[in-house]
């Protein structure tokens, strides 16, 4: 294993700094969140380890947490069991649900439907296109707070299949599939999909002024816009 990359002198001032007003039982309790980096602590079992009254551990805590040191995560597989981490440190996925998850917990319907259409749509103007594709061409657009993996991508793509409005095909070299390497997995819209070519000549994002402002948690957005609607139940 590679020896651990040392902090800054920066990094290491602003840490000093902001746990140097704590009392002895936040930093007892900062010091074992920390120590769990990335894979982070329930109360109980701080609670087990530091062996603080509840009072104690509950303000120390607080206090973390407003200062900022500390973050609570919601455990998404057992809601009442939240988590703690040191400011810095990323929870798992297996915690946190992913970017399908918002922050408290529950599956982020709004931004599964977005990326849909999204989807849909980059793969409607392509014609054809593989997993890598539809990735780079909806993170470009900076519609998300994040960018989205090809992993999540390929599920949204499954998604998009459940519902038959794409269908999966292998690169033939040929065609639309020109730029594509023979045999490689890729996507286009199903017959009915296809049948609605003219629907995608008037597509409102394409000459919308205010495509830039457009985000899906934003007060322009495609789920409450009007015209977008209209277009993808054409």
């Amino acid at each position: 294993m590679p020896p651990r990359v040392a902090d800054s002198s920066q990094t290491l001032k602003r840490k000093r700094a902001g746990t140097l007003n704590l009392s002895e039982d936040a930093r007892k309790v900062y010091d074992l969140i920390t120590s769990t980096e990335n894979v982070g602590i329930s109360k109980k079992a701080v609670k087990d380890q530091v062996k603080l009254p509840d009072t104690v551990l509950t303000k120390s805590l607080k206090t973390l947490k407003d200062t900022a040191l500390i973050k609570e995560v919601v455990n998404i597989q057992n809601k009442r069991n939240n988590y703690y981490f040191g400011i810095k440190f990323k929870p798992s996925v297996e915690l946190t649900g992913g970017a399908w998850y918002n922050d408290e917990g529950n599956l982020d319907r709004q931004l599964i439907e977005v990326s849909k259409a999204q989807c849909l749509r980059f793969i409607s103007s392509s014609k054809v296109a593989t997993v890598g594709e539809i990735t780079e061409g909806i993170n470009n657009l900076g519609l998300f707070k994040v960018k989205l993996t090809g992993v999540q991508i390929e599920e949204v793509v499954q998604s998009l299949i459940l519902d038959k409005e794409i269908v999966e095909a292998q690169s033939t070299g040929m065609g639309d599939f020109a730029r594509i390497p023979p045999g490689e997995p890729c996507y286009r819209c199903s017959n009915e999909r296809r049948l609605k070519t003219g629907a995608l000549a008037s597509l409102p994002c394409g000459i919308c002024p205010r495509l830039n402002e457009c985000t899906p948690d934003g007060v322009i957005s495609p789920l409450t816009c009007v015209y977008y609607k209209k277009w993808l139940d054409f």
